[in-house]
């Protein structure tokens, strides 16, 4: 049997931007959609901004990137009305994305455990055959006893933690190299 190439189709990209958030790219259809992600008019909470860059293996910001975003409420509430969904391009030049949100309350999970407030997060990007699962969790309030990161080596933990600054959290997705996010296998 042959070896066959990798299609473009196979991957992410780089239509990312064009097809999910086409005034990003500069294409005005008389329709918008959630660019530069704020749910804050969706959910209830403490309003609070989560910036980071996705970074690639070389050390470099992913320009083309998306991270999708799927929380609770402030009281630890999921919604199946779209409440809590939103989408985050990286920015063309500088490779940021920009959350605008409600602090998460803590949610249980299907075991009844009460986890730690995060945000779920969904990262796609030019080359990444399949969207990477990651969460954020929050410097300033993450339990000892949490059960998804009591499952991670210890030194590992700190790249789901964004730091609280003042300018809101900081949480740079790192998709290799040696500070690599931990990613989920979901």
């Amino acid at each position: 049997m042959a070896k066959l190439s990798e299609s473009a189709s196979q991957t992410a990209g780089p239509y990312v931007h064009i097809g999910c958030v086409p005034e990003f790219a500069g294409l005005e259809r008389g329709y918008h959609s959630q660019l530069g992600t704020s749910l804050r008019a969706d959910l209830t909470g403490d309003p609070i901004t989560v910036r980071g860059r996705i970074i690639d293996g070389m050390g470099d910001p992913v320009l083309d990137g998306l991270v999708e975003i799927w929380q609770p409420d402030g009281a630890g509430t999921f919604h199946t009305n779209g409440k809590g969904f939103g989408r985050a391009p990286s920015h063309a030049e500088t490779g940021e994305f920009v959350i605008e949100t409600v602090m998460p309350g803590a949610a249980i999970d299907q075991n009844g455990t009460l986890q730690s407030p995060h945000l779920a997060l969904w990262i796609v990007a030019r080359g990444i055959n399949v969207g990477l699962h990651t969460r954020a969790y929050f410097s300033d309030n993450v339990a000892d006893d949490d059960p998804i990161l009591s499952m991670i080596e210890p030194t590992r933990r700190t790249t789901l933690i964004a730091q609280k600054g003042s300018n809101g959290y900081q949480l740079d997705i790192h998709l290799q190299g040696e500070n690599e996010t931990v990613f989920f296998d979901v």
